[in-house]
């Protein structure tokens, strides 16, 4: 039996101050947290990538309210409306407070943490001993803290013996990733907020900034420059509304249109040979390839104008600081890599890169997801490393004062590849930790279907009542966002600091004490003895990024962040052999990289790399005549609402109910008209929606937003061969009035052709 009583005075530290109303049993929610003199203190936002900084206004050293901090080098005083409501979301009633073990009777009914603790252990340890170490895996988050990810992955893979842990990042950022590490040598997002501000042609490519991201939209509205502003999106997006040109090409053809520019840049000699010869390689294989792509077969396969292709190469070449963004619309593709870099070559055979305003620029979707790729330990070994690399074991295991043995010498499999094990027999237990795949998963249907096979679901999460957390056989009630320190990284690699400012509910703990507790379970606790704080690991991470790219050894404490407004990796320690000139921590510091053209590779040049793009995997139809795009649909809500739909502000700001964008043309064929309920169907599900008329969308696609649970009965499980990221962006599906039998619509509406030559399931 495990004494919880001695594993929290010995494993949790303060948390030791706050606890024990009876044995067996103790929580943090009816006692005060420690009274702190300040009226104010100042934190990142727990949403997007952006990092907005925000001022918590405190009572008796508690959160009552907050306001955008106006000396973040972020946001600048402006936050969205869910950056306003971060705080209310934290006293939705179905926060989960207490552990919950599903009895025999199949219902999730309250226990103390011992009892969690005795079950999660000893569920795991018989499942490696009866089926193989490799039988126990984890899928975690791009929203928890750097501490807690690198502890998670830490502790799975060198303390629990597992392999196999990924995050829901794979859903939004591994393209980019990949994309980075084999055009640069490394994972390196090139730019800073400053270049929305300093571009004078700006390039969105399936990118929605006004809606997914509008802080940084604010940034590109504070450009002094009249900048060309140019979206290639099938949709006509919010962006895409404020646009001085909006190239709505055909959905995933963007790879051949950017082949296609290359080729008219080439041809009209309006390139950087310069900066060609001097920092990059395999550029002739390169123009040699995209001769491949003239303008006939480009106006073919995207279904522009041939006008449109040649004024967007002209913009390119009359721009002085050209700037490419991309994010969901590039990476969740069957052959998103090879698009992103497909973006990437634009920029460097225009040496339109390491100056302001330029840069090939991946835009990150979840607050941590930078913190993710870097320290989560899933993919990569911590700190940017590669666990093939017996140097890089041996580096790690010196760092963290453990054997190189224990590190395994392979990465982990990704997200879909581990759905993939259970369906085969080979993973028996999964840890789920706050992220809510039965909803945001791809083929909502076969991954619920799934998550049933296993032997043992643990849930770790902040509300119990997620589609994931209802699955689940033990649930372990998680802190969230301002009940917990720590820090984030952003997507301009910028680092920020997470504190807490609120007490956890009931007998919620942080993640990071759960690792903590769960370590000692396990009888591996102390491997993790100096992990006795938030703080403590940030501390150890600067040490493991030593004479990385991403090196931070400069960072003195989280006090200092505090105090530059945030500092962007990489940042090393300052030694007696820097030159006189090595940059000086100051406030509101703003860099970018590559200004002296040298990258990660070890010739320290970027790559060109090209491949022959492929046709979608499922095409319009006769029974499926209709092509699904789905994206985010508001700025109110984020990804599958468990947080934002706690908002009685942030529900007013949105459809509650399921809507569809169906273009008139196609709404006439079919009978439908504007509100009508309508059956969206694939060969995976079917989900109902609201139609909504619009020109927005082009004839043969409609639009559903990602929010909604429903969305993911429709995706089809395809993954970009590199990064094994999901493509969730195009389908095929039929649209049909509610009660109107599948086999009508056949012959009412015809299949689109191939580029121009809150409801359940």
């Amino acid at each position: 039996m495990i004494d919880l009583r001695n594993l929290l005075r010995a494993h949790t530290g303060p948390l030791t101050r706050e606890l024990l109303r009876e044995p067996g049993h103790f929580g943090l929610g009816q006692l005060p947290i420690a009274v702190r003199p300040d009226a104010t203190t100042s934190m990142v936002c727990g949403y997007c990538s952006t990092g907005c900084g925000l001022k918590i206004h405190l009572r008796d050293g508690e959160a009552v309210n907050l306001s955008p901090n106006t000396d973040y080098p972020v946001n600048l005083g402006m936050a969205c409306p869910k950056g306003w409501e971060a705080l209310s979301v934290l006293d939705a009633p179905d926060r989960a407070t207490t552990p919950l073990l599903r009895n025999k009777q199949g219902q999730l009914s309250p226990v103390s943490w011992q009892q969690a603790l005795g079950e999660f252990a000893p569920k795991f340890k018989t499942i490696q001993a009866t089926h193989g170490p490799e039988s126990v895996a984890f899928i975690s988050t791009g929203q928890m803290v750097t501490e807690e990810m690198a502890f998670l992955g830490a502790l799975s893979k060198f303390g629990m013996g597992m392999l196999h842990g990924d995050g829901n990042t794979r859903q939004c950022m591994a393209t980019a990733v990949v994309a980075y590490k084999q055009a640069f040598g490394f994972d390196a997002p090139p730019y800073t907020y400053a270049d929305f501000e300093a571009s004078d042609v700006l390039v969105f490519i399936g990118a929605n900034p006004c809606l997914a991201h509008p802080i940084m939209w604010e940034r590109v509205m504070r450009n002094p420059h009249s900048p060309e502003i140019i979206v290639v999106d099938p949709r006509m997006t919010e962006t895409a509304m404020n646009a001085t040109l909006h190239l709505p090409a055909y959905p995933k053809s963007d790879q051949t249109l950017f082949y296609g520019i290359g080729n008219l840049l080439i041809e009209n000699g309006w390139i950087n040979n310069e900066y060609i010869a001097a920092h990059t390689s395999g550029f002739a294989e390169y123009a040699e390839f995209v001769k491949a792509f003239p303008l006939e077969r480009v106006v073919q396969e995207t279904g522009l104008s041939a006008r449109q292709i040649e004024r967007f190469a002209e913009a390119i070449h009359n721009g002085q600081r050209v700037s490419f963004w991309w994010t969901m619309g590039v990476n969740q593709s069957h052959q998103g890599v090879r698009t992103a870099q497909a973006i990437i070559d634009l920029a460097l055979m225009t040496g339109n890169i390491g100056r302001p305003g330029t840069g090939a620029n991946s835009i990150t979707g979840q607050c941590n997801a930078m913190g993710s790729r870097l320290f989560s330990n899933t993919t990569n070994l911590l700190g940017g490393h590669d666990f093939g690399n017996q140097q890089h074991r041996e580096k790690v295991a010196g760092v963290l004062g453990i054997q190189p043995r224990v590190i395994p010498d392979q990465p982990s499999w990704a997200y879909h590849e581990i759905m993939e094990g259970v369906l085969r027999g080979q993973i028996k237990g999964l840890w789920i930790i706050c992220t809510n795949t039965a909803h945001s998963w791809i083929n909502q249907n076969m991954a619920r279907d799934i998550l049933d096979r296993l032997d043992f679901l643990v849930v770790q999460d902040m509300y119990h009542t997620t589609e994931t957390a209802q699955l689940a056989d033990l649930v372990l009630p998680a802190a969230g966002w301002g009940e917990k320190d720590g820090t984030f990284i952003n997507s301009e690699r910028r680092i920020g600091v997470v504190k807490k400012v609120r007490k956890a509910p009931g007998l919620a703990l942080s993640d990071f004490n759960i690792f903590r507790l769960i370590a000692s379970a396990w009888g591996c606790g102390e491997m993790f003895a100096k992990w006795e704080s938030p703080e403590a690991v940030f501390q150890i991470l600067k040490e493991l990024s030593r004479d990385m790219p991403c090196d931070i050894t400069g960072i003195d404490d989280y006090a200092m962040l505090d105090r530059c407004g945030g500092v962007q990796w990489p940042w090393p320690e300052r030694t007696d052999q820097s030159p006189v000139d090595a940059p000086v921590n100051t406030p509101l510091q703003e860099r970018r990289l590559f200004a002296d053209g040298r990258f990660y590779h070890a010739d320290e040049r970027a790559k060109f790399i090209v491949e022959a793009p492929r046709p979608l995997k499922e095409r319009p139809s006769a029974a499926y005549p209709l092509l699904l795009l789905t994206g985010r649909g508001s700025a109110s809500q984020w990804h599958t609402q468990t947080r934002t739909s706690k908002s009685a502000v942030l529900r007013k700001l949105y459809p509650e109910h399921a809507f569809v964008e169906l273009n008139p043309l196609d709404a006439r064929a079919l009978g439908i008209r504007q509100n009508d309920q309508v059956s969206i169907a694939s060969q995976r599900g079917e989900m109902r929606a609201a139609a909504f008329l619009t020109h927005n969308v082009q004839p043969g696609q409609v639009f559903v937003p990602m929010h909604y649970v429903g969305t993911n009965c429709l995706t089809d499980a395809v993954f970009d061969p590199y990064s094994k990221q999901p493509a969730y962006k195009a389908c095929a599906v039929r649209v049909l009035p509610v009660g109107q039998m599948p086999g009508m619509s056949t012959t009412q509406l015809e299949p689109a052709t191939e580029a121009p030559s809150n409801t359940s399931c």
